[in-house]
């Protein structure tokens, strides 16, 4: 029977799951039944981003005002801990902003934090140390956010051991021509005459971003387990994301980037806009269920 994989979940380390999520998870996992149930052999996967600018925030925060302070010694769940620290570094990074009259990206908090990340992509040991540790406090409180759900997944990727091969496929895309250099030392694609724009593969530090480690990821699954399909379930404001994909995929000679299919769906909205982790504007997922059982249990 045909081998499918389908992409859920796909959290990041900075932040607990909210309901957004909670949406996600359920409608890969709902898929996963779906296909399972009309004879194809379903792999349930999973990417986690675990490393880049967004980590480092939360690292760089934790390193600054954090004394030190944990799951146990705070009473708190590893993800929620770690994910005060992000919404601190977004207040820190406010107050430096207006203090300076700055842009974002011209912060000290923030060059701070991309600092940070060539450290880690240097293998700096402290660094590294600090990253494996809060990680792990963060995977210990989604694994119980994942069970209390009732979701699994049968492989675990993770962005850390995957950035690295999209690298390599990038290299191999400026030597063969089909992907170039600009003066600042960025590589970019240029998708123009597929009537899309150019897309940045990697930053002219030469660390990498979300494309870089989805290319390397898509190529590690096709070398494992050559499946007939591979669905992503993602929100629809990754549609253009995921188009470059496939595209650059081909253009670098994988034609089974058009075996990517992309099921976009809409984003969970709050009455008050967007949920934001960044700005503490969410709906976290450990909360809502807990509210759930005690409406249950009210009924």
């Amino acid at each position: 029977s045909p081998l499918v994989m389908i992409e859920y979940s796909s959290p990041n380390t900075n932040k607990p799951l909210h309901l957004g999520h909670v949406r996600n998870n359920l409608l890969g996992w709902a898929l996963a039944n779906v296909m399972a149930a009309n004879g194809n052999k379903v792999v349930k996967t999973n990417i986690v981003n675990d490393r880049g600018i967004h980590i480092c925030k939360s690292m760089l925060a934790w390193l600054k005002y954090g004394n030190g302070e944990t799951p146990e010694s705070s009473g708190k769940k590893g993800d929620h801990l770690v994910g005060d620290y992000y919404v601190l570094f977004n207040n820190m990074l406010k107050e430096e902003c207006e203090k300076l009259g700055c842009e974002d990206k011209d912060a000290p908090i923030m060059k701070e934090a991309q600092e940070m990340l060539f450290k880690w992509e240097s293998g700096d040991k402290e660094v590294v140390d600090l990253w494996k540790k809060m990680n792990g406090w963060v995977y210990d409180g989604f694994d119980v956010t994942y069970e209390r759900l009732g979701v699994s997944f049968e492989k675990i990727y993770y962005e850390s051991q995957t950035y690295l091969l999209g690298k390599e496929l990038v290299n191999e895309g400026l030597e063969n021509g089909v992907l170039y250099r600009r003066e600042d030392g960025s590589v970019w694609c240029d998708l123009r005459n597929e009537g899309l724009d150019e897309k940045l593969l990697l930053r002219k530090d030469g660390t990498s971003v979300y494309m870089t480690q989805d290319l390397g990821t898509a190529q590690l699954r096709y070398e494992e387990y050559q499946p007939k399909k591979l669905i992503y379930v993602v929100g629809n404001e990754q549609n253009y994301h995921f188009d470059v994909l496939k595209r650059v995929l081909v253009r670098l000679g994988r034609e089974w980037g058009n075996d990517i299919e992309h099921l976009s769906y809409g984003m969970v909205e709050l009455p008050n806009g967007k949920m934001k982790s960044r700005e503490g504007t969410v709906v976290d997922a450990d909360d809502l269920m807990d509210q759930m059982v005690k409406t249950a249990k009210a009924v």
